[in-house]
């Protein structure tokens, strides 16, 4: 949204310089406008029809096309209806576009139909074939699933362009195909791989996740050890990839952000983003900075010829007349940095998109104009949907052309009003790119996030200004990394100082609480969020005229971002007053909070995923965590650590003795460590106080009658960290983690006996193991259960309901309820769950 602005807005703002300038360019060109649209529409209708569909539509148009040229021709001579033959002409040729378009999308979409591939994959066949690689290996988030968490993949694009099927048979085609590799202690060889290197791989075949890609199957890589390359890389990608290299090692001893990010800005390399920074990014729409774009070229660009619309003023900026560089020979050395640009950044679809937006800077070069920009802008629409018809599909693209025009349609115009009110001139023309950008994007980005951010313009506008240094000093650190590594490094310092202080923008900006609004997705929620933003333009001009008003709305704005938890219980009467637990909506996973002060909170397990449990805290308004308990090691309890931890303070981690499974224990303590928190084992039978809070471990236990003596007992669920907690106003709770059967017989059978208490958190998640004597002896006047709705393992058990209910519990459960709340003890015990359930 705003965040594609900043990365096209260098190509814009510097020829945002007057209104007088564009009453003297004239009216913007727009006669190639429609050409452009019809070959978009038509390549992206016919990549998903069968081929004879695209045949005949492609007939139809051209033959219509033709009778009106020629009848437009045939009338050349006669003095009559000169506007008529240049509708016919004009129709004619978007006819003729259109006929390009589908054609040409139709035979890019016979190829990945065509040879033994797309039979194979209907039959998931496993193959062994020889591919090229086509793009830079790029990773997975580590996933949860159940109770384990899925290892983080690599992922490739390459072409099959040789096959053995099951019977021996080998063919030669070219069958582009996503590979799936789990790399496992060979990852580094495999992340080394370089596009248009040659493999011999073998794998099962299964269909793309969608219909109408450009992919023809996924390959799911079972060969194991290194990759066995047939095929060395190009000269051209081996350059490449030094220079990358070379940056990466650049930037080796900057800090932990500016160290990921700073690649990403320079050259599109997000090998080292962590997930957590990307989230950032995300919920502050400056994932535009991660992907190689228009404006890395641009700033090079202007970098060597200033503002695009100075070309041929008699002062002209940047380095080229200083250096005594002629108009010519600027131009000459532009496009060479285009390609190398090209080079450098792998010459895929995105990275052709992002030069083909610098290339509409060199021609504002050459011709002053900026109403020259449209037309280069519709021209290279229709190049690249030719050459590419793919892109026609892509959202990216489609994010691309929406702020690239905006910012030469929209932008001047907004800035010029902003100027005539008394705005400086760049922070005129920055506002009005962002904002142009935003407008026209945010709709697209609803269709693919079914939010809105209401932080992008802000960040936008505090990032920018970095952009440009880390981008030019970046580069430059590219550039000498090869021959002169300390000067390098030194170029990579000065780079990373805007570079972090972007990843700074992007933390701080995501960790407000209403940073995000969700929004209805699919095409009717964006339509309605483009109904309200045309609204919004058309009422601004009146708005500016009441500053009352407009200080009015950015209050407004800022409440509904920082939401502070007084207001927001008045206006959704969440979280409700006085709550002494919480129980989150993690989905499936466990996330506890007991209240222990004014913004303070004592967490117990952290769900599967960290955006869930850190938007539950925020709602909460913890920000100071003297403890997190962690029952056991199991990924739908620990996973979401990291939310924890973001913007707060925290104090400890606990956990359970036994490391199982030892990835996600490994996970915790890195996790902590990173953080720089201490990790401390559960002791059974201690104590500990938090504010009102106190609370014992139950289990496990050391020595007879612990968890590995009791029969039937073991492993990571039976070793959960079980509390007895009495909260504010003599309020007890017991939770039991994952407890299984026997453990939870041990834990009834201790010598110190199980309680009676008011709450109840069910083990593992309402399953279907549940010992009936202790809950018969805990005898909870609530049960409360934490499980994601539809999943996949029934929870909660209807049985466990029904005997919970029949031992006299009210039951909520996050699945229907949302999280929940409990407030008050005894008599006065109350729950609350935000969808509305209560007990």
């Amino acid at each position: 949204m705003a965040g594609v602005a900043d990365r096209c807005a260098t190509t814009a703002t510097g020829g945002v310089q007057a209104t007088a300038r564009a009453r003297e360019e004239g009216p913007t060109d727009l006669r190639l406008v429609p050409p452009a649209l019809a070959v978009w529409a038509a390549a992206a209708l016919a990549l998903g029809l069968p081929g004879r569909w695209v045949a005949v539509g492609t007939a139809v148009c051209t033959v219509v096309a033709l009778a009106l040229l020629t009848a437009a021709s045939a009338g050349g001579g006669r003095a009559a209806a000169p506007a008529g033959r240049k509708r016919a002409v004009a129709v004619g040729a978007v006819l003729l576009c259109a006929a390009a378009g589908g054609a040409t999308a139709g035979l890019h979409g016979a190829d990945v139909r065509r040879g033994p591939v797309p039979e194979l994959v209907q039959e998931h066949a496993r193959i062994d074939a020889e591919v090229r690689v086509t793009s830079d290996p790029r990773p997975t988030r580590p996933g949860v699933r159940g109770s384990h968490s899925t290892p983080a993949m690599l992922l490739l694009n390459a072409d099959i362009t040789e096959v053995a099927a099951p019977d021996g048979r080998r063919t030669r085609v070219r069958t582009p195909v996503l590979l799936m590799v789990s790399p496992g202690e060979d990852r580094a060889r495999w992340q080394e791989l370089l596009p248009s290197t040659r493999l011999r791989i073998g794998g099962r075949l299964s269909p793309p996740a969608h219909g109408g890609e450009r992919l023809a199957a996924v390959l799911r890589v079972e060969t194991e050890g290194p990759p066995r390359i047939t095929g060395t890389p190009t000269a051209f990608q081996r350059a490449a990839g030094e220079l990358r290299s070379g940056l990466r090692e650049a930037t080796d001893g900057l800090d932990a952000d500016a160290r990921a990010l700073l690649p990403g800005l320079v050259v599109g390399d997000t090998s080292r983003v962590p997930p957590e920074l990307h989230d950032a990014f995300k919920a502050t729409d400056l994932t535009h900075l991660l992907a190689v774009s228009g404006a890395n070229l641009s700033i090079l660009l202007f970098l060597l010829i200033g503002p695009p619309g100075s070309a041929l003023n008699s002062e002209r900026r940047g380095l080229a007349p200083k250096l005594g560089i002629s108009l010519r020979g600027t131009a000459l050395i532009g496009g060479a940095l285009t390609l190398i640009f090209i080079v450098v950044c792998r010459p895929e679809p995105s990275v052709l998109r992002a030069a083909a937006c610098g290339l509409i800077t060199l021609l504002a070069i050459g011709t002053g104009r900026r109403r020259s920009l449209i037309p280069a802008l519709a021209a290279a629409v229709v190049l690249l949907v030719l050459y590419d018809p793919w892109l026609a599909r892509s959202y990216g693209f489609l994010l691309s052309v929406l702020a690239t025009g905006a910012l030469l349609t929209l932008a001047p115009r907004w800035s010029a009003a902003l100027q005539r009110r008394g705005m400086p001139v760049r922070f005129a023309e920055v506002l009005a790119a962002a904002a142009a950008a935003q407008a026209v994007c945010a709709p697209v980005v609803v269709v693919l996030a079914s939010r809105v951010s209401l932080v992008a313009i802000p960040c936008n506008l505090l990032a920018e200004f970095a952009v440009a240094p880390a981008t030019v000093f970046g580069f430059a650190a590219l550039a000498v990394a090869p021959v002169a590594p300390p000067v390098a490094e030194l170029l990579a310092r000065v780079a990373g100082w805007p570079a972090g202080w972007i990843a700074s923008v992007a933390r701080t900006g995501a960790g407000f609480p209403g940073a995000e609004a969700p929004w209805p997705g699919g095409w009717a929620g964006a339509a309605l969020l483009a109904l309200l933003t045309v609204l919004a333009v058309l009422l601004a001009p009146r708005l500016i005229r009441r500053p009352w008003l407009c200080l009015a709305v950015a209050l407004l704005l800022v409440l509904v971002v920082l939401r502070p938890v007084p207001l927001t219980r008045v206006m959704t009467g969440w979280p409700p007053p006085d709550w002494a637990f919480a129980l989150c909506d993690v989905g499936q996973g466990d996330a506890m909070v007991l209240a222990a002060g004014e913004g303070t909170g004592v967490v117990v397990d952290a769900g599967p995923d960290p955006r869930s449990v850190d938007r539950c805290l925020r709602d909460l308004g913890v920000t100071r965590v003297p403890l997190v308990i962690l029952t056991h090691f199991h990924a739908d309890h620990v996973r979401g650590l990291p939310g924890v931890l973001r913007g707060r303070a925290v104090g400890a981690v606990q956990t359970t003795s036994l490391d199982e499974p030892p990835e996600q224990a490994a996970f915790v303590r890195r996790t902590a460590a990173a953080a720089r928190i201490a990790t401390v084992r559960a002791v059974p039978g201690e104590r500990r106080r938090a504010g009102p809070l106190d609370w014992r471990v139950l289990w496990p236990r050391d020595g007879p009658g612990g968890a590995g003596a009791v029969k039937g007992a073991g492993g990571p669920n039976d070793s959960s960290v079980t509390l007895h907690v009495r909260a504010a106003g003599g309020l007890t709770l017991l939770l039991l983690g994952d407890l299984e059967p026997p453990a939870q017989r041990g834990l009834l059978h201790s010598p110190a006996g199980l309680p009676r208490v008011d709450v109840l958190k069910v083990a593992h998640h309402g399953s279907g193991f549940q010992d009936a004597g202790l809950l018969e002896s805990a005898r909870p006047r609530l049960a409360l259960i934490s499980c994601g709705a539809d999943n996949p393992y029934g929870h909660p058990a209807p049985r466990t309901v029904d005997a919970l209910r029949a031992a006299g519990a009210r039951v909520l459960r996050t699945d229907t309820d949302g999280a929940i709340a409990v407030t008050g003890a005894g008599g006065e015990l109350r729950a609350v769950g935000r969808s509305g359930g209560e007990g």
